[in-house]
């Protein structure tokens, strides 16, 4: 039987992310990535904690808040995929020749070269995961609706179809990928981060044993932050009128930032909340993580544990909601 969130003896701030073969956690102190290399060893890559959000303190401001943390996850997010994905790639025989017959200083250069590659590759992903998903699940479905929103005689209808519409494609897009084999194993890590930080929180000792035990559904999933972008969406874009569907498009762009940090908030307060109200605003985005996360076995356990403890700083205060 699975245990669940009422158990809890520990709220934690701490929250993860699935990577290839591999858990990225990131605590109050440091981020660490925890990943299973092909020779069956555990491989922790641990770096201090960089955030705009503990240099200037006007950016800890509600909604503020949420789009500089929103941007900074899917950097740190894309960091922690390329890392991990890393272990597998497959270098060729010649370029792995090549670099043996370097010099010293010949070798530093390339690495300089290779550091600045990495990081052009990075933001340019975070900039185009932006653009499409901005593309695909905001403006698509406006598109879509404005087609026939002179068949729908009132603006809020129109918009509700227009989120409608939206999380269809949301869904669509998840039944599609879920069934990918990679992914599938990146949904079974998403799990066992989730039960690692339940069981954590729980104060039971950190093992893959006891890890089993508890759900791999959790109220601050940044799958449940999706969903709740999606409603916060339908609700402040009913107030834009649809007379100007260009004019529409270009005030949502605009207000995306407000919609992220609101979503944050929500989440925020969703995830150290045991009242009956947000429980029921957390079912969506709890029977969505269904589709995002697996069932993991306990060496995918052991590497979500690996990485939590890595994070970890010995004091339960540092990391309290």
């Amino acid at each position: 039987m699975k245990e669940n969130k009422s158990q809890a003896c520990h709220m934690t701030s701490i929250g993860g992310q699935a990577v290839i073969e591999g858990v990225m956690m990131r605590g109050p102190k440091d981020i660490a990535i925890a990943v299973r290399k092909p020779d069956g060893e555990i491989e922790i890559d641990k770096k201090p904690v960089s955030s705009l959000l503990l240099k200037h303190k006007w950016l800890k401001l509600p909604i503020i808040r949420g789009v500089v943390s929103f941007i900074e996850s899917l950097i740190v997010g894309t960091k922690a995929l390329m890392w991990s994905a890393s272990f597998y790639d497959i270098e060729e025989e010649e370029d792995k020749k090549k670099k043996e017959e370097m010099t010293e200083e010949e070798r530093k250069k390339l690495e300089e070269k290779e550091n600045k590659a990495l990081n052009f590759a990075i933001y340019s992903s975070v900039a185009l995961a932006l653009v499409l998903g901005v593309g695909i699940f905001m403006l698509l479905p406006t598109v879509l609706v404005g087609f026939i929103k002179d068949l729908i005689p009132v603006g809020f209808l129109a918009t509700l179809l227009e989120g409608i519409v939206r999380i269809a494609i949301f869904l669509i897009y998840i039944a599609l990928v879920s069934n990918m084999k990679d992914i599938k194993r990146v949904f079974e890590y998403h799990g066992a981060e989730h039960k690692t930080i339940f069981c954590y929180e729980s104060g039971a000792e950190l093992t893959p044993e006891n890890a089993r035990k508890f759900s791999r559904l959790h109220p601050r999933c940044g799958t449940s932050f999706l969903l709740i972008v999606m409603v916060v969406s339908i609700i402040l874009f009913s107030f834009i009128s649809w007379s100007n569907p260009w004019q529409r498009i270009l005030i949502r762009l605009a207000l995306l930032p407000v919609v992220a940090g609101i979503s944050y908030e929500v989440i925020k307060f969703a995830g150290r909340s045991k009242s009956k109200f947000m429980q029921i605003v957390s079912k969506p985005g709890m029977w969505l993580q269904n589709l995002t996360t697996r069932e993991p076995d306990d060496s995918q356990l052991e590497v979500a544990i690996a990485s939590l403890k890595s994070v970890l700083t010995g004091n339960k205060e540092d990391d309290k909601w």
